[in-house]
């Protein structure tokens, strides 16, 4: 394998080799503490504009398995592991992890020490990084620092609207604005009998309104929230329409910045299978899959707004209900597949929500 290297921007080189398509890319890298669920990772477009870490050292021993996919293609600009397998095992393996991100056009870089990498992020905070190949001459250290996410939702919404159906009875008819959407939202709608109709992230309210549909799904997505200000005001029509809506990560962040919060860049985010998300009324913590760099401000939120969920490391916010209006969010992945489950039961307090047209006040089960 050919030899390659990533440099920080804080003048940090690690050597590695490459797999996957060779070349050069410039990213944010951010780590990811999952310890199963690659494809989903690699597939998720919250993870547009990253070179993503992956701390489990042995990654692609499944292989690739396209049922899996979180969306149609990855959005990582690199990925970087400790080994990859050349053989994965699995009955459902449809191929190899390095063919796989060659025909996507990945970059990706291994044997390198994803650990003291990890800790580096982890003590000074995310920061840009550069992978290229042996025998680059020019690093490029001025694209390297100035280098930003931008128009995020714009490069990872559908360009159009499609509707999924279930297979028996459609109980409910829920209009999902993609900012970025993970699959498996769709899909835990659908799984209770919703009709679901995916539609661009920046479609304007009227035609949502065009729809009656009986609730609003804001998805996850990449990105800056506050960057995202026709969005945010589409939802504040929204809101006050008081139609059932239920926001996920990005889509929390956006229903909070409509209602006059804001949000701050955390120093290294929260990415993995292992978040710990403390109910603030029972006390009772879930482990949940979490993958973002942004959060609501705590003392940011309004009189209408109740801090539901707390992250139990740091104390971010990672929920809200409001008060004033049939809404709620939370910051983790309820639909976190390959898992973990602890919080499904969210999609149900949503059907509840639709039904009954107040929150329940039980979250937990």
């Amino acid at each position: 394998m050919q030899k390659a290297y990533l440099m920080l921007e804080n003048g940090t080189i690690f050597e590695g080799k490459s797999f996957g398509q060779t070349g050069e890319t410039v990213g944010e890298i951010v780590f990811t503490t999952a310890m199963t669920g690659y494809l989903e990772t690699l597939t998720d477009p919250s993870y547009y504009g990253q070179i993503v870490v992956q701390t489990f050292p042995l990654i692609g021993n499944y292989g690739v398995i396209p049922s899996d996919f979180e969306s149609a293609h990855p959005y990582v600009k690199g990925y970087i592991v400790r080994d990859w397998c050349q053989e994965p095992s699995n009955f459902r393996c449809e191929g190899d992890l390095d063919t796989f991100l060659k025909r996507e056009g990945i970059i990706g870089l291994y044997g390198i020490d994803t650990r003291a990498l990890t800790k580096i992020v982890r003590e000074s905070g995310v920061m840009n990084g550069k992978i290229f190949m042996e025998g680059t001459t020019d690093f490029g250290l001025t694209e390297l620092k100035s280098y930003k996410i931008t128009d995020a939702v714009k490069n990872t919404t559908c360009a159009c609207e499609t509707t999924y159906k279930p297979e028996g009875e459609v109980k409910h008819r829920i209009c999902l604005l993609d900012l970025g959407a993970k699959a498996n939202i769709c899909r835990e709608l659908v799984k209770r009998g919703c009709e679901v109709t995916v539609m661009p992230g920046y479609t304007k309210a009227e035609r949502i309104f065009e729809m009656n549909p009986d609730g609003i799904m804001l998805s996850n997505g990449p990105g800056d929230p506050s960057e995202n200000v026709e969005i945010i005001e589409e939802i504040k029509k929204i809101c006050d329409k008081k139609i059932p809506t239920f926001g996920i990560c990005l889509g929390h962040q956006l229903l909070a910045l409509s209602q006059g919060a804001v949000t701050e860049k955390l120093k290294y985010g929260h990415r993995g299978a292992n978040q710990p998300a403390k109910d603030e009324k029972t006390g009772r913590v879930y482990i949940t899959s979490q993958n973002h760099g942004y959060a609501v401000v705590n003392e940011s939120l309004g009189d209408n707004a109740i801090l539901s969920f707390t992250n139990a490391n740091d104390g971010t916010c990672e929920g809200v209900d409001y008060k004033n209006m049939p809404a709620f969010s939370v910051q983790f992945h309820p639909e976190a597949c390959g898992g973990p489950l602890d919080t499904g039961f969210l999609f149900d307090r949503f059907i509840k929500l639709i039904e009954t047209g107040e929150l329940p006040q039980s979250i937990s089960r």
